[in-house]
């Protein structure tokens, strides 16, 4: 699933085409995408059509694009959701779902082939949609306050990865920059956040920024062909990660061979030299 800086990879993309642009028609090829539509697709399309777009915006992984009337299109990009902009005429990618014609001659496109993600109108969601409300600031908000996420963190009672992932609690990281962080902190995924001091706690979250601020620079990361940019073209920070998916090769710091090891139904990448297990507050978490 993108994370922060693919999201914002995207929204920076949309900002720079569709702000300002009126929606002339709208299409929609396949029903699933708008299913949160409740009146349907035909109903969706006429909803949007004669919307003008504000400046795209974005909270964590989640990403909307505000309309000059107060409204919003926000969008869940799922697995595999992307945006493309082509011309009218251009050949549709496959699993191409929605299509926007706008009044510059140009065409937003939505595509989805696992189709987890999909489209829907967040009624005066143009400044925060209700369904984001929730989710937590991210470490590139003005508004994110390293301190009080730390003192949060610290006063669960969880491992430092799992506290990472809660959207809640700060939004963005995924497992990808979770494992990158941990490692520039030099600290264990199930290591308890009520052991982390509060300038551990404030380490951790600034490591995160620092990783997924090099990241957005290289364009996100790209494993396949489901996370693009607007002009279809893939984030290379693949080539810079430290321990995700590098398991078996040498860690960049140490030379100790990277270990992969089971979490929460996925995986988790660390260097057992530089974070090295904490016996009793794994077996707590």
């Amino acid at each position: 699933m993108p994370e922060l800086p693919e999201v914002e990879t995207v929204r920076r993309g949309l900002a720079g085409l569709v702000t300002g642009r009126r929606i002339e028609h709208v299409g929609v090829l396949h029903p699933r995408p708008v299913r949160r539509h409740l009146a349907g697709p035909d109903d969706f399309a006429v909803t949007l059509t004669g919307r003008t777009f504000a400046e795209p915006a974005r909270r964590g992984k989640y990403l909307w694009l505000p309309f000059a009337d107060g409204d919003a299109l926000l969008a869940h990009l799922g697995m595999s959701g992307q945006f493309r902009l082509d011309a009218p005429d251009a050949p549709l990618a496959p699993n191409t779902r929605v299509l926007l014609d706008l009044d510059d001659g140009t065409q937003l496109r939505f595509v989805d082939q696992r189709m987890f993600g999909g489209l829907s109108l967040s009624p005066g969601g143009a400044a925060l949609p209700a369904e984001v409300a929730h989710i937590g600031r991210d470490p590139f908000d003005p508004a994110f306050d390293v301190a009080a996420v730390g003192r949060r963190i610290r006063s669960r009672r969880t491992g430092i990865k799992r506290a990472l992932l809660d959207q809640q609690v700060v939004s963005g990281i995924g497992n990808i920059y979770a494992d990158e962080a941990l490692w520039l902190a030099r600290t264990h995924y199930a290591r308890g956040t009520w052991t982390l001091s509060a300038a551990k706690a404030v380490e951790v979250l600034t490591a995160a920024t620092t990783v997924m601020r090099r990241a957005l620079a290289a364009g996100g990361t790209s494993f396949d062909a489901l996370y693009v940019d607007v002009n279809g073209s893939s984030g290379y920070f693949d080539r810079a990660l430290a321990v995700y998916g590098q398991e078996g090769r040498p860690c960049p710091r140490c030379g100790t061979a990277i270990r992969r090891e089971p979490f929460m139904n996925r995986s988790s990448y660390r260097c057992p030299r530089c974070q090295r297990s904490p016996v009793a507050t794994a077996r707590a978490a």
